[in-house]
């Protein structure tokens, strides 16, 4: 039986989606309980028995754009292992975040939200785990060791490189208005960028791919576990 407060009682999911669009609108640290509960057409003390406090709402929030984006990168490589290859496994993470605003808002570095992460151990914890650059050196030590990357560049380098370039699409996608024109697909634009920049001349067989993408998923059921958590830890338990 899932554990989402939201799968079991249609008040949370209606305060679920309210604070998500007042703090889309608004931001994390502006938004009250009070006009969270207006919106969903609740009292404010319904809201307190959903969730302890605005923050744990609000984390809770972030961590279900989270967990969806694991249970789909998850999904995807499964029922296709060559989906781990540089080029595909950016284009999803990408297609993945631009449809999911509070995960591209935290790793774009929105300081209301990476602040709610910095109040308690446990939380900095996790973010540790879970912010890009940490997602990004669990997961190409082992394209690397499978084959899947380029061996002629230090790792750490490009690493970094990968970090860097993710960044700079989520911030392009998310306000397209600031970036270059004559774009129609950034997607197919970062898949062919991270083909260009770590994909080997000769393509790894299947054997390797399907090395790479069991190892990869377990580093995503990982950080699905620890995100599953934090949810966990920020609501009411369910009865």
């Amino acid at each position: 039986m899932s554990q989402l407060v939201e799968h079991h009682s249609r008040k949370a999911a209606r305060i679920l989606d309210s604070a998500r669009e007042l703090v889309l609108d608004h931001g994390a640290g502006k938004v009250t309980v009070s006009e969270i509960s207006r919106a969903a057409g609740v009292g404010k003390g319904t809201v307190y028995l959903y969730w302890p406090s605005k923050e744990d709402l609000i984390r809770g929030l972030f961590a279900r754009d989270l967990l969806t984006l694991m249970d789909q990168s998850i999904s995807r490589i499964t029922a296709d292992p060559a989906t781990v290859q540089p080029r595909h496994l950016a284009a999803l993470l990408l297609r993945t975040t631009r449809q999911l605003p509070l995960a591209n808002r935290t790793y774009r570095g929105d300081t209301e939200l990476l602040r709610l992460f910095a109040e308690e151990p446990a939380d900095r914890e996790l973010f540790a785990r879970i912010n890009p650059a940490a997602m990004c050196s669990a997961v190409m030590p082992i394209l690397h060791r499978h084959g899947l990357i380029r061996d002629d560049q230090p790792l750490p380098r490009q690493t970094y490189v990968v970090h860097a370039v993710l960044g700079g699409f989520f911030a392009a996608v998310s306000e397209p208005a600031i970036a270059p024109p004559g774009v129609d697909d950034p997607v197919e634009v970062l898949a062919d960028t991270m083909a260009t920049l770590l994909e080997p001349a000769a393509p790894p067989g299947r054997a390797a791919i399907a090395a790479a993408a069991e190892e990869t998923v377990a580093v995503f059921r990982d950080v699905r576990a620890a995100v599953l958590d934090l949810i966990h830890r920020g609501q009411t338990p369910v009865p």
